[in-house]
C-alpha cells in the first residue's frame, strides 16, 4: 500500500509540472507572440513603400507600382530628410536608378564651336567656255557628252565653213602675184589668222595646194565638260560657244552661314570639314570670303573655302559637313557648364545645385543667367560659382521629383524668385553691371519677344501632327506607318517659312530646326523601328525645348516620361492625350510612363 501510495505522489508530481508548463506556454508564450504580433504589424503600418523606378509613388502597404506595375519595395531608412523647404532629397540608389550625374563647376578659356552644312561646287575662276572661232556646220563631234575630260589641244569638233573656203581660195590667188604684191599675200594669211588657224595650218594648206572644207576646233584648257550646248548639224556662228569646261584641279567648298552664328565666322577661320561620301577622312581649309549680303529667303550668307584637288577626289554637288572653333573676345576664363545641366523654359534658365550634409543628398533648384552657346556647353554669366555641384544628367527626373513633391520646380518657381531669363551675349550696360531690376526687365521684354505670330503658330501645326502621328505609331509597333510620319515631318520642316518667326524667336527657331533636322536626317534610311524610336528620342527632346519657349498650341501638351527608355536613361515626349502610351517600348511596356509637366 505505501509503495503504491508513493508511486502515485509521483505521478502527481510529474502531472503538476507538465501541467504548469503547459499553462506557461498556453498562456504566457501566446502573449509573448502576441506582441512580436504586435511589434511587426506596428513595424508594416510605419513602413512606405515605393516603386525603384518611380521614387515619387509611397504607399503605406506593399504592392505593385501603378505606374509600371514593378514590384514595391520598402523606403530606405537611411534616406536623409530636406534640409530646407525647397531642397530635394534623394539617396545613392535612387540616384543610380533615375541616372543622375554631377559634376564641378570650373572656369575655362571658352571656345564656340560653330557647325556649318555646305556643298562642293566648281571655282567660278575656273569655268571656261569653248567657242567656235569658225562660222559654219558642225560636221562632226569628238566630245558627244557631259562628263568628258579634255586635254588642252585635243580636237573636239570638225567643222565646215564656207567663209573658210572662200578665204582659203583667196589666199591662193595672193599667192600667185606674192612677188608683185606681198602686202595682198601677207593679209590673206592673216585673215586665216583671224579664225585661229595657226602659222603651221596656213603653211600645210599652201604646201597641199588643196582647199580644205573641215577644220577642227582644239581645246583651250584642260578639264571636264560640264555643259554641251551643240550638236551634229548645228550651224554655230563665229564666238558661240559650243562647251562649258570646267577645270577641278581646284574647287570651292561653299557652307551655309546662319544669322544667329554670323558674329562668330570670320574671314580667315580654319574650317576641319568631312565629305559625306567619304566617310573616315577628314579635311582642312580657310575661310578666303564670307558673303555680305544674307539671303532674303534662306537667311543664311555663304563661306567659301578654296581647296586645291589635284586628284579629283571633291566632286561638285558632294554634301560637306564642317566646323569652327571661335575664340570668343573678352570671355576669356570664363564660368562654363554643359547644356545637359540646364533646363530652359523660355522664360528662366536653371540649373540643379547637389549639396552634401550630415543627412544626405540633396538638390536645389537655382536660378542661371547664362552668356553665349559654345555648341554643347553655355557660358554662366550669374548664378553658380567656380566650385559647386550641379546635375550634368538626369534634371528632368529631379525636376519631376519636385513637382511630384510641391516644391519649386523649373516650371512652378518660388513666388519670391526673380525672373533673370535666357540671355545670350553681354550683361552688361555701358560697362556696368546690370542690377536686378534691371535684368528683371530685360527678362520681361525677352519673354515678349518670343511670343509666335498667329502665321507661325498656324506655319508649326502641321509638324506638330506629324510628330504626334509618329509618337502613335510607335506605340502600336507599327514601322510602316512611323517611318511615313517621321518623312512627313522632314518634309513638312523644310517647308516652313523662317520669316514668319520675328525678333528673338526668329533666332530660336533657327537652332530649333537645325537640332531636328539632325534628328530627322536618316529616318528614311531606317529598315527597322528601333533605329526610329532613337532617332524619336532625339527629335523629342527639341520638341519639348520649343514647345516650352513658343508654346505654340492653343490647347494643353503633357510631357511623359519613361525612366526605363535608352538603356534606363529615361526619355520623354509629347502628347496631347493624358493616357500613357509608351513610344519607346511599344506593346511590350505600352503604360510604363507618367505625366511628369503640363504645358498650358
Amino acid at each position: 500500500m505505501k509503495a503504491i501510495n508513493k508511486k502515485t505522489l509521483i505521478i502527481g508530481a510529474i502531472s503538476l509540472v507538465v501541467g504548469l508548463l503547459a499553462g506557461w506556454l498556453i498562456f504566457g508564450g501566446n502573449k509573448k507572440a502576441a506582441d512580436n504580433q504586435k511589434e511587426v504589424s506596428k513595424a508594416q503600418a510605419e513602413t512606405v513603400w515605393t516603386c525603384s523606378m518611380h521614387p515619387q509613388v509611397r504607399q503605406q502597404e506593399p504592392g505593385d507600382c501603378p505606374i509600371c506595375g514593378m514590384d514595391l519595395i520598402p523606403v530606405d531608412e537611411t534616406e536623409g530628410s530636406d534640409v530646407d523647404a525647397a531642397a530635394i532629397s534623394m539617396s545613392p540608389t535612387a540616384m543610380q536608378l533615375a541616372s543622375i550625374r554631377t559634376a564641378v563647376v570650373g572656369k575655362t578659356d571658352p571656345v564656340k564651336q560653330v557647325r556649318l552644312n555646305g556643298k562642293v561646287q566648281p571655282d567660278e575662276r575656273l569655268l571656261f567656255s569653248q567657242s567656235s572661232h569658225i562660222p559654219g556646220r558642225i560636221e562632226e563631234l569628238m566630245v558627244s557628252f557631259t562628263g568628258q575630260y579634255v586635254n588642252e589641244g585635243q580636237t573636239i569638233a570638225r567643222i565646215y565653213s564656207p567663209d573658210l573656203v572662200t578665204a582659203q581660195e583667196e589666199l591662193f590667188e595672193a599667192q600667185k602675184i606674192a612677188k608683185e604684191q606681198p602686202a595682198l599675200f601677207a593679209a590673206a594669211k592673216e585673215k586665216l589668222k583671224n579664225w585661229k588657224l595657226s602659222d603651221k595650218q596656213i603653211a600645210h594648206i599652201l604646201e597641199s595646194g588643196e582647199i580644205k572644207e573641215n577644220f577642227p576646233v582644239t581645246a583651250d584648257i584642260s578639264g571636264y565638260v560640264s555643259k554641251k550646248m551643240v550638236n551634229t548639224g548645228d550651224y554655230v556662228s563665229r564666238g558661240q560657244p559650243l562647251y562649258e569646261i570646267a577645270d577641278l584641279s581646284s574647287v570651292w567648298v561653299l557652307f551655309d552661314v546662319y544669322e544667329s552664328d554670323m558674329p562668330w565666322i570670320e574671314k580667315g577661320d580654319m574650317v576641319s570639314f568631312t565629305i559625306a561620301s567619304l566617310p573616315g577622312e577628314e579635311f582642312k581649309g580657310e575661310i578666303s570670303y564670307l558673303d555680305p549680303v544674307i539671303d532674303p529667303k534662306t537667311r543664311v550668307a555663304k563661306a567659301r573655302i578654296e581647296y586645291k584637288n589635284p586628284n579629283g577626289k571633291l566632286k561638285p554637288e558632294m554634301f560637306a559637313s564642317g566646323t569652327v572653333k571661335a575664340e570668343l573676345d573678352g570671355k576669356s576664363n570664363a564660368l562654363v557648364i554643359p547644356k545637359t545641366a540646364v533646363m530652359w523654359t523660355g522664360k528662366r534658365s536653371v540649373v540643379y545645385v547637389k549639396n552634401n550634409t550630415a543627412k544626405g543628398v540633396n538638390f536645389v533648384m537655382r536660378e542661371v543667367l547664362l552668356g553665349p552657346a559654345l555648341g554643347d556647353s553655355y557660358i554662366v554669366e550669374n548664378g553658380i560659382k567656380p566650385g559647386e555641384e550641379i546635375a550634368v544628367h538626369g534634371t528632368f527626373s529631379i525636376d519631376a521629383a519636385a513637382q511630384l513633391a510641391g516644391k519649386p520646380s523649373m516650371m512652378s518657381p518660388d513666388d519670391g524668385q526673380a525672373s533673370t531669363g535666357h540671355q545670350h551675349g553681354s550683361q552688361t550696360s555701358g560697362g556696368k553691371e546690370l542690377s536686378q531690376a534691371d535684368e528683371t526687365d530685360k527678362a520681361s521684354r525677352t519673354s515678349e519677344s518670343m511670343q509666335l505670330s498667329e502665321a507661325a503658330k498656324k506655319a508649326l501645326e502641321p509638324l506638330y501632327s506629324a510628330y504626334l502621328e509618329w509618337k502613335e505609331a510607335l506605340s502600336e509597333d507599327d514601322f510602316a506607318r512611323a517611318q511615313k510620319s517621321a518623312k512627313s515631318m522632314k518634309t513638312v520642316l523644310t517647308a516652313i517659312d523662317m520669316e514668319v518667326f520675328e525678333g528673338d524667336a526668329h533666332m530660336a527657331w533657327m537652332e530649333y530646326q537645325e537640332e531636328l533636322k539632325k534628328g530627322l536626317e536618316h529616318v528614311h534610311h531606317h529598315d527597322d523601328i528601333e533605329p526610329l524610336r532613337k532617332s524619336f528620342q532625339k527629335v523629342s527632346v527639341s520638341m519639348i525645348e520649343m514647345t516650352q519657349a513658343f508654346d505654340p498650341l492653343d490647347d494643353i501638351i503633357y510631357v511623359q516620361h519613361c525612366p526605363m527608355a535608352d538603356n534606363d536613361k529615361g526619355a520623354d515626349w509629347l502628347s496631347t492625350d493624358k493616357e500613357i502610351k509608351n513610344p519607346y517600348f511599344g506593346s511590350s511596356m505600352l503604360k510604363c510612363g507618367e505625366i511628369t509637366r503640363e504645358i498650358k
